[in-house]
């Protein structure tokens, strides 16, 4: 069992299937991306969503990160009990009861939350003023993706109930989550030249309003190099960079944009074999196929397909490679990283490689489960 291995112990001693963090490569992301928007003097606020965990946000503020961002109050709750100090919750609440917590949460770390309706402005008011306590306020665009979001035309009129209500307003929240996966470099710059023309149109609307904007906050791994270049953006939010999950890689890459590597993987073990196919026991309990199957991890020519709840079944694609024998481990490349890593309660995070390396670190997933 995980919780028994040492720190230390070789990776060869971990129990399948378990979810593993190359620490080597995890590093090397954290710092590419610190560099990347440090350079061109952007803040950074990682989505804390990717990993759940209060000591990968605390390595990204290390590597730079003003701080992270969250989608629910559960969320920002256990990452804050353990140590995280600054939370933006990126998302619109308007349940009494969770922004009760929210504004004793804004008593105990910084924290901030979006908006997009009057009736969730008032409530928020209602509830920092009965607490006493203080939040910044982002009003959100819809910048394309046909989620949340105001229209641009109504952000000057809910920006100004922001301020008239004794808020703190912090700017635009600006993410396009549907251009993420748009997998040609060509249709996620015309997705984001698009929300460019949405943010302009609301800071418009912020000025008719006698507002200025303070800050415009968004982005993601798939898009972050257009809105970095767009001199609108101030902020990215890019999370799933540390871990590189398969459907990002599956992104044509960007000309000039860094690279990053795939640091999150399941390990599992071969448990059965037929004449064509070997199976393991890593199915949809141990990773999330909402983003499509996991992709075999250096093993040219084997193809991952979905066996149920604890299996997965690897065939040679089109007759071709060698298949696994009883026993061998195969390393999986999760499709979606989010949900993959909120299936499981702990990572194991290895330094000098999956073949060779050791524990190092079992990280504790913080936020596991925290979807209210």
């Amino acid at each position: 069992m995980t919780d028994a291995l040492p720190i230390g112990a070789p990776v060869g001693a971990i129990d399948t299937p378990a979810l593993v963090v190359d620490l080597d490569a995890f590093e090397r992301n954290l710092t590419t991306m610190a560099a990347y928007a440090g350079a061109r003097g952007l803040r950074l606020r990682p989505h804390a969503k990717t990993h759940k965990s209060a000591w990968i946000a605390a390595q990204q503020v290390a590597a730079g990160a003003v701080g992270v961002c969250v989608q629910k109050t559960s969320e920002a709750e256990a990452l804050a009990a353990q140590g995280v100090a600054d939370i933006y919750l990126s998302n619109e609440v308007v349940d009494a009861g969770k922004l009760a917590r929210l504004a004793s949460l804004a008593q105990r770390c910084r924290l901030a939350i979006a908006v997009d309706s009057a009736l969730g402005i008032e409530r928020l008011a209602y509830a920092l003023r009965r607490a006493g306590s203080q939040a910044g306020v982002y009003v959100e665009v819809d910048v394309g993706h046909g989620r949340c979001g105001a229209l641009p035309d109504a952000v000057g009129r809910l920006a100004r109930q922001v301020v008239d209500a004794g808020l703190s307003f912090a700017g635009l929240q600006a993410y396009h989550g549907a251009a993420q996966h748009l997998r040609t470099p060509a249709a996620r710059a015309t997705a984001i030249a698009q929300a460019t023309a949405a943010v302009h149109a609301a800071q418009t609307a912020l000025a008719r309003a006698g507002l200025g904007c303070p800050l415009v906050t968004g982005a993601g791994t798939g898009t972050f190099v257009h809105e970095a270049a767009s001199g609108v953006w101030g902020e990215l939010q890019a999370g799933s960079y540390v871990f590189m999950d398969r459907d990002y890689a599956d992104n044509a890459p960007e000309a000039g944009a860094p690279r990053f590597e795939h640091a999150l993987f399941v390990k599992s073990q071969v448990t059965s074999c037929g004449q064509e196919r070997a199976v393991v026991d890593a199915g949809h309990k141990s990773h999330a196929i909402d983003s499509g199957l996991p992709r075999v991890w250096q093993r040219a020519g084997l193809e991952f397909f979905n066996g149920g709840d604890e299996h997965g079944i690897l065939r040679g694609r089109n007759g071709g490679a060698p298949l696994p024998g009883l026993g061998e481990t195969v390393w999986l490349v999760p499709g979606h990283c989010d949900p993959t890593v909120n299936l499981h309660e702990r990572l194991v995070g290895v330094r000098g490689g999956l073949e060779h390396g050791v524990v190092e670190r079992i990280i504790a997933v913080d936020a596991r489960g925290c979807v209210g």
